[in-house]
């Protein structure tokens, strides 16, 4: 959610990741039911982007991580390890890039992830631990593969990463620990 223009018109899709930032919290023990209560009401009502910044203004950053993460870059390498929390959804657009996205010690808040894949002449590396499944059936490749570590398919899955887009030779490479 963007607070850079606080009089902006919210949408239903910031009102809705507001809320659930609202339910992380606390659940997190920061909000009391009554809190949470008061302040997913006045979130689903908001009309403005500072209406809906002011109701977690006083959660910490990694808090309001619900928020899609974007990647677009030509060339280089993008990566994210270590302590970092999966959004639902990751867009993907670049050229020429080597994109890691390391599941290891990520904290996982939901049970699917998709990742929206524009690729061009680059590799998009998942590393991931054995409960961990990905489905690349909606990927469209032109020129490009898929490598998986294991072929077995995973009954119950911690994580199912959705892979969706197009790949222009270009590589999806699953990686373990």
């Amino acid at each position: 959610m963007s607070t850079d223009v606080p009089g902006l018109r919210a949408s239903h899709g910031d009102r809705d990741r507001v809320v659930e930032v609202l339910r992380i919290a606390a659940g997190d023990g920061r909000l009391t039911s009554e809190e949470l209560d008061d302040r997913v009401e006045r979130a689903l009502t908001a009309q403005t982007q500072g209406e809906l910044a002011a109701l977690v203004a006083d959660l910490p950053a990694e808090a309001l991580t619900a928020e899609d993460l974007v990647v677009e870059q030509r060339s280089g390498n993008w990566s994210r390890a270590g302590q970092w929390t999966v959004p639902q959804h990751i867009t993907v657009k670049t050229k020429m890039c080597r994109v890691t996205l390391d599941f290891t010690d990520a904290v996982i808040t939901s049970r699917t992830l998709r990742i929206d894949v524009d690729m061009e002449h680059g590799r998009i590396v998942i590393v991931g631990a054995p409960d961990i499944a990905i489905d690349t059936d909606q990927l469209h490749l032109t020129f490009s593969q898929v490598k998986r570590a294991s072929k077995d398919v995973v009954a119950d899955p911690r994580l199912r990463i959705q892979l969706v887009g197009t790949l222009q030779h270009a590589k999806v490479v699953e990686q373990r620990p």
